[in-house]
């Protein structure tokens, strides 16, 4: 069985930095493009950042770009965010999710997918 379980989440304050983890276990975490979205209230669950097996491509959302930095280690099975300079429109549950295929910038290109941390910005 899959289970990809997130970790990190919390309140900061306007300008503040969280850093989340996405620990993964049942797939061969080496192979899989992982991938970040998040989710505010009343709204979908959008794109945040991606990054391929290797480590070596990232992608991010024009929201985030320059703010959050998505990374991995193999080795840990684990995927990170590292978010800075979060403001008050950043607060979503944000989601871990894994896709083997060649396609990840829409939530239907992830077949795993964790069950959320809640990240806060208070201003």
């Amino acid at each position: 069985q899959v289970q990809l379980v997130e970790s990190g989440g919390g309140l900061v304050q306007d300008g503040g930095s969280l850093r989340l983890s996405c620990a993964a276990s049942g797939l061969p975490f080496s192979s899989y493009t992982m991938g970040w979205f998040r989710q505010a209230p009343g709204k979908e669950r959008e794109f945040v950042a991606a990054i391929t097996w290797s480590g070596h491509s990232t992608y991010y959302a024009d929201s985030v770009k320059g703010r959050f930095t998505i990374s991995r280690d193999n080795a840990k099975n684990t995927v990170y965010l590292q978010m800075n300079g979060l403001k008050p429109k950043d607060t979503a549950v944000y989601y871990c999710a894994a896709t083997a295929r060649t396609y990840y910038l829409n939530r239907w290109d992830y077949n795993y997918w964790g069950q959320g941390t809640q990240v806060t910005v208070s201003s």
